[in-house]
């Protein structure tokens, strides 16, 4: 499915469910279930689209990017590093000083707690000294 250039007044949101849309396959449905899961870890969470069309979720700055691939939904914390990961959902860019990511491929089950869990801990980690 073609994608379609978006409009400069569109939301973000809208632009992440024309995305979901437009995936069709496993890749809509997995992006649209992380997206419910960080929705429910941080009910106040923003989404932003950056970087030409990369699903973004902040709050106090980035939590995580969700963009999809042929083979993969790559999920990246900003500052993934710095997160306890006890359950180890990173599995991704593990080498990095900063960033982190979970790549999820078809039919892979994530854990919805320990995944809520990180993110939170994403946001805490976004939070400045002192707040």
């Amino acid at each position: 499915m073609p994608k379609s250039a978006p409009s400069k007044t569109e939301s973000p949101s809208r632009l992440i469910d024309a995305r979901i849309a437009e995936q069709g396959d496993w890749r809509g449905t997995t992006l649209a279930r992380v997206r419910a899961l960080i929705k429910e870890a941080v009910p106040d969470v923003v989404e932003a689209w950056k970087w030409r069309g990369v699903p973004v979720w902040e709050r106090d700055g980035i939590i995580c990017t969700g963009e999809t691939y042929k083979a993969v939904v790559k999920l990246t914390f900003a500052k993934g590093a710095k997160l306890k990961d006890p359950t180890h959902l990173f599995n991704s860019s593990l080498d990095g000083n900063v960033r982190r990511a979970i790549d999820l491929r078809e039919g892979d089950a994530l854990d919805a707690v320990a995944f809520k869990a990180l993110v939170r801990a994403a946001v805490a980690a976004n939070k400045p000294q002192g707040r």
